[in-house]
C-alpha cells in the first residue's frame, strides 16, 4: 500500500488550481513601444501563474 498523499476530490474543490492567464490578443498590441506592453504584462502574469501552480502542486502533490 503506497503512503502517498493523495488529495481528497473535496481539498481541490476547497483549493482550485490557479487558472492561466488569457495571451493578450494581436490587437491588444499598438506596436508602438510602450514603457509597459501588454506583452510584458502577460509575461509578468504568466510567470505569477506558475509560481501559484507550483505552490498547488505541493499543496496536491497526487493532483495532474
Amino acid at each position: 500500500m503506497s503512503t502517498e498523499y493523495l488529495p481528497l476530490p473535496s481539498a481541490i474543490a476547497d483549493d482550485p488550481p490557479p487558472v492561466p492567464p488569457e495571451p493578450p490578443l494581436p490587437s491588444d498590441c499598438c506596436e508602438s513601444g510602450c514603457p509597459i506592453c501588454v506583452h510584458d504584462l502577460y509575461a509578468q502574469e504568466l510567470d505569477a501563474y506558475r509560481q501559484a501552480l507550483a505552490d498547488w502542486l505541493r499543496r496536491h502533490p497526487g493532483a495532474s
